[in-house]
């Protein structure tokens, strides 16, 4: 459990790192998702956001408040403020995972429409960051919300891959390099490459980032 590792580092010589800080939102965020108490590492970030005078720091303090406030209210009052605060600009990744978390928070509480504004600025920004398994996350909670333009894959596109394209698209939507892919298949990187060429202008999309948000079952 990702909650558990995090202590577990924290408890040991990293714990005199300054640096540690930095893990303070992640802890907190996996305690919320648990419906367990932060207040150490709520109490730690604080310190340390306030005392660095960065905006996005701030913004991210919102966003820890936010994700341990019980009142449904006061938490979208933080949400807001943290999005506020990131619009400065700077720490795209920082405001990405802001955007996602209030998406999801705004979807549980039925605001569908204004989550899916949310989450579609989060899916966007960790496309072009290249993170997938948070695109993938951000594209999960879009089709809950209703999103149905994100699946860009849809049967007609499917059927135009051949079977070993479908093949290799899906494994590099689930993150596998060229090498890795080629490896499992019995193919050249290069190969895998051309087919990735050949199958992106069928499924409309431009980069590999882009595959997380499909529905390629």
């Amino acid at each position: 459990m990702a909650l558990d590792r995090l202590e577990t580092a924290l408890a040991g010589p990293a714990r005199h790192q300054f640096q540690t800080v930095h893990f303070a939102p992640d802890q907190i965020e996996a305690a919320a998702r648990l419906s367990l108490p932060a207040d150490r590492p709520l109490r730690r970030y604080e310190a340390w956001a306030e005392a660095s005078g960065q905006t996005w720091a701030q913004a991210v303090l919102h966003r820890c408040r936010a994700l341990l406030e019980p009142d449904g209210e006061r938490a979208h009052d933080h949400f807001r403020s943290a999005v506020r605060l990131h619009a400065g600009g700077g720490h795209p990744w920082e405001s990405a995972r802001t955007a996602l978390v209030y998406g999801e928070r705004l979807r549980r509480d039925r605001h569908k429409s204004a989550a899916r504004a949310q989450l579609r600025a989060a899916l966007e920004t960790f496309q072009r960051l290249g993170a997938r398994p948070w695109a993938e996350r951000a594209g999960h909670e879009l089709r809950a919300a209703g999103d149905t333009g994100l699946v860009a894959a849809g049967a007609d596109a499917l059927s135009a891959l051949s079977p070993q394209e479908l093949q290799i698209v899906r494994l590099a939507a689930a993150g596998r390099t060229n090498k890795e892919i080629g490896a499992q298949l019995f193919l050249s990187p290069k190969t895998v490459s051309y087919h990735l060429y050949r199958a992106f202008p069928k499924l409309n999309v431009t980069s590999r980032a882009q595959l997380a948000g499909l529905d390629l079952a």
